[in-house]
Formats: C-alpha cells, sequence, structure tokens
C-alpha cells in the first residue's frame, strides 16, 4: 500500500529560467503481477538492484520480479528490450548507480 505523505518536491537540473510545472504520476494503491528491474549498464548498478529485489522479495512476496539490463549506458534502451518489459511487466524501476 503506498502511503500519503508529504508533498515531493521534483528538482530539474535544467536551467530553465521558467521553470515547467511537473507533477508525478498516479501511483497505485497495490503493486499486484510482475514488476521489472531494469539495469542501466552504470558501475555497481548491479548490486544495487541484487538490494532493490531483496526488499522487494520481503515486502511483497507476491509480486514477480524479472531483471532487464540495457547494453549500454550511453544510449537509450533498445526498442525491442521496451518492448518486452512493457509485455512482461506491469511496473518497472529503473536503476542507476555508481
Amino acid at each position: 500500500m503506498v502511503e500519503a505523505s508529504k508533498p515531493v518536491v521534483i528538482i530539474d537540473p535544467t536551467d530553465e529560467r521558467e521553470p515547467i510545472k511537473r507533477s508525478l504520476a498516479k501511483r497505485p494503491e497495490h503493486i499486484s503481477g510482475t514488476l521489472g528491474l531494469l539495469d542501466i549498464s552504470k558501475p555497481r548498478g548491479d548490486k544495487f538492484i541484487d538490494r532493490l529485489e531483496q526488499l522487494i522479495n520481503e515486502q511483497m512476496p507476491a509480486v514477480t520480479v524479472k531483471r532487464y539490463m540495457k547494453p549500454t549506458v550511453s544510449k537509450p534502451a533498445p526498442h525491442d528490450l521496451r518492448q518486452q518489459i512493457m509485455n512482461e511487466c506491469n511496473f518497472v524501476i529503473e536503476a542507476v548507480a555508481d
């Protein structure tokens, strides 16, 4: 269950003289089904995802976790990989690390 909490402040690092108003997408009350973890190929990203997967398995045992990896950090995920994630997952977390 997603808790109602303090408002989230989104910080945009771009140099916008007049910042664009942004808001978070609506969050589901419950996570179920399959959750994808996308490693973007940054160093130690796998360590971060290992821990994240462990926490998800402990706290949401009914959720299936599938892992994916981009071939390189310097380019967007290939179309086929994005399509596969979209077809196989209800949710996705894109993980970075260094």
